[in-house]
């Protein structure tokens, strides 16, 4: 068993979609990023790499290359997860906490909690997504950009 930690943060902006977890949600800001910035999908794939200790996404898919700008990070995953399986790993679960003021994300997140357990081949029951606020306090509360935190632990396959 390996135990993978991601993390991610971007900063929200007028003009762009709003994804977290692959799954677009109604808002007047989105997420500035060189894909589509879904900071979910990225930590996510962040501790899907750390558990089986393949490196960081900015070593995989650095915002200097132009194959991925504006892709969707659901193309990221599934190549994460690629890597990880010719490692010789399998996703065992994810618990996942998505930082933002706002928008609200509880009505939200039994659609991510499902897209997540179909982009990894679990079992929703395998997949756990909370969400939090930062009480106003710092950029992400003052409602200026949204931050992601996953745990996976993987198997060998």
């Amino acid at each position: 068993m390996r135990v993978g930690l991601g993390y991610d943060i971007h900063r929200l902006v007028r003009d762009r979609p709003l994804r977290l977890g692959g799954v677009d949600i109604p808002s007047p800001l989105g997420l500035l990023g060189h894909s589509d910035g879904d900071v979910l999908l990225h930590a996510v794939c962040d501790a899907l790499l750390g558990a089986a200790a393949l490196g960081d996404i900015g070593e995989h898919f650095p915002d200097t290359d132009p194959a991925f700008r504006g892709a969707h990070s659901s193309r990221l995953l599934a190549a994460t997860l690629d890597k990880v399986r010719a490692a010789g790993y399998q996703p065992v679960n994810l618990d996942a906490t998505v930082v933002a003021q706002q928008p609200r994300l509880g009505p939200h997140k039994a659609a991510i909690r499902q897209r997540l357990a179909e982009l990894l081949g679990l079992d929703p029951s395998l997949v756990s997504i909370k969400a939090k606020t930062n009480e106003g306090l710092d950029a992400v509360g003052q409602g200026q950009a949204i931050a992601a935190h996953a745990v996976v632990l993987l198997k060998e396959a």
